[in-house]
């Protein structure tokens, strides 16, 4: 018998006392209940049915195919309750873009956000929670327990298919933003869940797929923002991933699941599988897994009585892993709490979400000062193909893509904009074939107009990596063609990864947008119009070919070979040059580096001061910068703190260590103060260290390097660690 609801705590249920702590609280549910109870609650409440041939290699999927199957998740994303117990249905969402595929019939609508790569381009750990309370808001209004998100995996491969939906390639950047983002969900009383644990960086193969990494590629890189997760924000659960960690699933990975996350970062809640990733019954559950989703494939009734009857598996270990789970239920007081689902504030939501998109904007490119337009220019020529001009670009394929509450496409929102400010503007609109047939038709139309406006872009998805770095259906070439015929031509980018652009040099300006949600058309008309100007900085480098990439040449990094494993292996031989770190370690320009981004203003930076200059390595460090507005347009400047570390650490040249977005008026100025502890979760001043098996801080001169960008930071000052 299963509830929706939790009544009141009667007599004889002592998990009910509020007094008693959570973990109290969930040994004595634990204690109460059946081996049947037990089991049933150990997994997902959806049906198996005949989907696993399906997702044998997700990567060779069509894209009706994954809709089938994300049609099966939609509905099913929960646990069953136990009315007798006062365990109510267990309901999950999907995330991180916005609330996903959660647990409905069909999955509710909600507030499509700017995809989580650009929402790091904020540089801004504030704006960052505001994004996470949005979903935090939104998830439990619709009465859902759990939101799959953050997603704090790095953006090791250019095109990989969800980088969308990960932050970053810096692994300091993508903590900050991931520790904002769950502390705004968790403060909803909603359990945050990071994922995808560990090294799942790209889509292929994912099911199948080995990862070989070094242990100190992995301590300083990708399990780094894992830990910020759970040491600064006090994650509630973790998702596993799909792919094997050095010969072993990641679901299996006692090393992974036990060792580092409960024994060395002191992890307290529960681990989640992601959807079809488990792999075994006793082995998953002893390597530290504690809840399979969707369904009961291994930790069903059958195979766990099996493993307990041959002592594979100890009913204690059973217990351990609903106990972790109920812990964090009580934590947010999901026992007491009747599921009564409200009606999201769509509109205040809206301009939330508005707001969030119009500060995450990158401004790549601005010769001739093209942008802002002037609201009185005259014809406005909107170009492109449909899913960049005739609709609201929600991004993000897969099962993290939200069902909208409502959208704002490009030329509504541009009009909306216009008569806001007075203009009586025309705009037309070519909507270009995707095999570029009516080209002429857009080339004439952006000979006659003032000011063209080239909508761009790449929708990425779940599933599958792209196949290159490349726009696709031709667009490269459409851009080339229309571009030269107006000096005027603005291109607007929106995608959720870096893309090659072999004609950069046929437009004057260029504005990396994102795929931007529900208020898409809002946005970009609020930027090109300069009712806000842009201040987003690149969380992620833009190559100025594939030949510049670690991956060209190197099949062992990507896509993996055939080591006679049966299946394909991938190593991370690059080791701690990846991002950034690799074009400056093989002194390689890219296109557009790491923390790149324009503004309608100009600013300056000046007097950097930095203490203490000679430490012991702990005591923690001051930098502090004077930052000035020499412009005539309000706007924002992110200061950017990098560190060198002494030679004989073996580094890069340079690590993200701090950040700080100064917001200024025309002609004003403001001292920036980063401070970087050496005790800080990222580790700033230290390396991995296998002897030590432990962070550690190198003696040496460190120079700090601060600026504007990875590639641009003029002021620099040495400290010395004894």
């Amino acid at each position: 018998m299963t509830s929706d609801t939790t009544a009141s705590a009667p007599t004889g249920r002592p998990w009910n006392d509020l007094s008693r702590s959570p973990r109290e609280r969930a040994e004595l549910l634990v204690k109460a209940m059946t081996l049947e109870q037990k089991i049933a609650q150990l997994h997902g409440s959806m049906q198996t049915i005949d989907i696993y041939s399906l997702t044998a290699d997700m990567g060779s999927l069509s894209g009706e195919e994954m809709e089938q199957l994300a049609a099966q998740i939609r509905v099913e994303r929960h646990v069953a309750g136990i009315e007798e117990l006062g365990i109510p249905r267990f309901r999950i969402t999907n995330g991180p873009v916005g609330v996903g595929m959660g647990d409905g019939h069909p999955s509710p609508p909600a507030t499509a956000l700017p995809m989580t790569i650009g929402l790091a381009a904020g540089f801004d750990a504030a704006l960052a929670h505001e994004y996470g309370s949005v979903i935090g808001s939104e998830t439990a209004t619709l009465g859902q327990h759990v939101l799959e998100g953050p997603g704090v995996c790095l953006h090791r491969l250019p095109t990989a298919g969800r980088n969308f939906e990960y932050f970053s390639e810096d692994p300091y950047l993508s903590g900050v933003m991931g520790v904002a983002v769950t502390r705004a969900i968790q403060g909803h009383d909603v359990i945050a869940m990071g994922k995808h644990y560990v090294v799942n960086d790209q889509e292929y193969e994912r099911f199948r797929t080995n990862v070989e990494v070094d242990e100190r590629t992995l301590r300083e890189l990708y399990l780094l923002p894992f830990e910020m997760l759970v040491k600064d924000a006090g994650i509630a659960a973790i998702m596993s991933a799909y792919n094997r960690v050095r010969g072993t699933y990641a679901t299996e990975n006692r090393y992974t699941l036990h060792t580092i996350l409960r024994e060395e970062w002191g992890f307290e809640g529960y681990v989640q599988s992601d959807f079809w990733s488990t792999r075994s019954a006793a082995p998953s559950i002893n390597a530290g897994l504690d809840h399979e989703m969707p369904d009961a494939k291994w930790l069903g009734e059958d195979n766990v009585k099996a493993a307990l009857q041959d002592t594979s598996l100890e009913i204690e270990t059973v217990d351990r892993a609903l106990v972790r789970r109920y812990t964090q239920m009580i934590r947010f007081g999901q026992l007491e709490r009747p599921y009564a689902p409200g009606e999201i504030d769509a509109e205040a939501h809206g301009a939330v979400s508005r707001r969030i998109g119009e500060q995450i904007a990158v401004l790549l490119k601005n010769e001739n000062g093209t942008l802002p337009l002037d609201p009185g220019v005259g014809t406005i020529a909107v170009i492109g193909q449909a899913t960049y001009v005739d609709q609201a670009c929600l991004g993000g394929g897969g099962s993290s893509k939200v069902d909208p509450l409502y959208t704002v496409p490009p030329v509504p929102g541009l009009q909306d904009v216009l008569d806001g400010l007075g203009s009586s503007d025309v705009i037309t609109k070519v909507t270009v074939a995707d095999d570029l047939s009516n080209l002429a038709e857009a080339r004439s139309a952006a000979e006659s107009a003032d000011v063209v406006v080239i909508m761009a872009g790449l929708v990425a998805t779940e599933g599958a990596d792209q196949a290159d770095a490349n726009m696709l259906n031709d667009q490269n070439r459409m851009i080339a063609e229309i571009g030269p015929v107006n000096p005027r031509t603005v291109v607007v980018l929106k995608d959720g990864n870096p893309i090659l652009m072999p004609w950069i040099d046929a437009v004057p300006a260029v504005l990396e947008v994102w795929n931007q949600g529900s208020e898409d058309g809002h946005v970009v008309a609020d930027l090109l119009l300069g009712v806000v100007n842009p201040s987003g900085k690149l969380p992620t480098t833009y190559p100025r070919s594939w030949d510049d990439t670690p991956f060209a040449g190197h099949p062992e990094r990507y896509p993996g070979t055939d080591e006679g494993a049966g299946y394909p292996v991938i190593r991370y031989t690059e080791g701690l040059r990846m991002g950034y770190r690799w074009y400056q370690s093989e002194g390689i320009e890219p296109l557009f580096p790491f923390g790149f981004g324009l503004s309608y203003s100009t600013f300056d930076i000046s007097d950097l001061t930095v203490g203490p200059t000679e430490t012991d390595g702990t005591a923690p460090l001051s930098v502090e910068v004077t930052v000035t507005n020499t412009g005539d347009r309000a706007g924002a400047e992110v200061v950017q703190v990098y560190l060198e570390l002494p030679t004989s650490a073996g580094e890069p040249p340079r690590r993200l260590v701090g950040f700080a977005k100064v917001r200024l008026e025309p002609g004003a100025a403001e001292r920036a103060s980063v401070r970087i502890d050496p005790a800080a979760t990222n580790h700033p001043l230290s390396v991995w260290d296998d002897g030590a098996h432990d962070f550690v801080v190198v003696p040496g001169e460190y120079t700090v390097h601060v600026g504007t960008s990875s590639a641009d930071t003029p002021l620099t000052a040495a400290v010395t660690v004894r």
